[in-house]
């Protein structure tokens, strides 16, 4: 039995969790674990190319395609967002943060792309989940974990949120979450294209990336994990299994989260970023593209603001940005993040290093648990 073999089984089986793959690259060498089941029943093993709902793992690569419409020309990062989304023309502001929604005052600068792409668009989570602003995200836009099938279409989400004020002005304050979900509506405006065949077309196909994916279809279905969470008293309920909401395309894909995907898949991702953007000989994003994505853009007082999602960490494009050994596993320019559905990636540029944990166990919340940070240790070699 290998190091990660055991770590895996320590908190599968008897464990809360189902089953997990893993995948571990370090140059060239790669290796892939593969434990427990795909079910809580024990209906299958799981095996090396199980599908999981990844979650926020989605976000890098929105974020990726976000850029790749920018080297086009198409988008400029000091771009008003408003000239492709005219519901956010005229953004209003609380005046303070957990005051009425009805106490506004106006923007005091356009929301960008750039503000997009660095979670600062004055929509998203702050540390504190209860103030208003926040629940109308929850009550009006079906933010939280994934539910596919349960938000509206893309139109009637962006009225919807044109009518929920920002936390911040933009570009002030770090929040988690919305702007990917915004990003995804700004991808298929400005390309002309629904943004499951943009992403399909122009990431997936040329990646490789044959099981990602806004749903799950009928001949994959043996290979779908099922989604679990732990209950109010500790026990494990189902949230989703195959056949559920990913079984077809949602109204609303969700740049945010609505992503399933195998960790080979992932990996073909993180690859490319690694090669500067390149697979094959062929160019899908520029070395500029892949450095602003991987770099660090936030504000000591706003990676401060959001230490509860990022743990005194820093946010490039789409993911966490490592700027400081906080951790035995941090390294300064480690680039990923973590989906709540309990899945974790991350690569190091400086290394060529990939580490991904895909397990089907909802997170309770923001904080990474035990089997993530033991995976993430084992990863570092550490």
């Amino acid at each position: 039995m290998t190091g990660l073999q055991h770590i895996l089984e320590t908190y599968i089986g008897d464990g809360p969790v189902p089953g997990a793959v893993t995948l571990v690259a370090r140059g060239d060498r790669v290796e892939v674990q593969a434990v427990g089941s795909s079910d809580a029943e024990g209906s299958s093993p799981m095996a090396r190319d199980s599908i999981f709902r990844i979650a926020s793992l989605t976000k890098p690569v929105v974020a990726a395609a976000v850029m790749m419409l920018v080297e086009e020309g198409r988008l400029g990062l000091a771009d008003p967002v408003a000239k492709w989304l005219p519901e956010l023309a005229s953004p209003a502001v609380v005046r303070t943060p957990d005051g009425p929604v009805d106490q506004v005052r106006p923007a005091t600068g356009p929301i960008t792309v750039f503000d997009l792409l660095t979670s600062r668009a004055g929509y998203g989570f702050p540390s504190d989940f209860s103030l208003p602003a926040v629940g109308l995200l929850f009550s009006e836009l079906k933010q939280g974990p994934p539910q596919p099938q349960l938000v509206p279409a893309p139109d009637a989400w962006m009225a919807a949120l044109s009518r929920i004020p920002l936390l911040h002005q933009p570009g002030d304050g770090w929040l988690y979450n919305t702007s990917s979900d915004i990003q995804g509506v700004l991808i298929a405006r400005a390309s002309g294209r629904p943004l499951p065949e943009f992403l399909a077309e122009r990431l997936f196909e040329p990646l490789g990336m044959a099981d990602t994916g806004f749903e799950v279809p009928p001949g994959k279905l043996d290979r779908f994990t099922s989604y679990y969470r732990v209950g109010p008293t500790g026990e494990r309920e189902l949230v989703d299994a195959p056949g559920g909401q990913w079984s077809s395309r949602p109204a609303f894909p969700s740049g945010a989260g609505g992503l399933v995907s195998t960790v080979d898949d992932w990996h073909a991702f993180a690859r490319m970023l690694l090669a500067e953007g390149s697979v094959g000989g062929r160019r899908l994003l520029s070395p500029t593209s892949v450095r602003q994505m991987t770099t660090d853009h936030l504000t000591g007082a706003q990676r401060e603001a959001g230490r509860l999602f990022l743990e005194g960490q820093g946010w490039g494009f789409g993911g966490s940005v490592d700027i400081g050994t906080i951790d035995p596993w941090n390294v300064p320019g480690r680039y990923g993040w973590v989906g709540g559905t309990g899945t974790t990636a991350h690569l190091v540029p400086s290394t060529g290093a990939v580490a991904i944990l895909l397990t089907q166990l909802e997170l309770s919340g923001p904080t990474a648990p035990p089997l993530m940070r033991d995976f993430w240790r084992y990863a570092a070699g550490v």
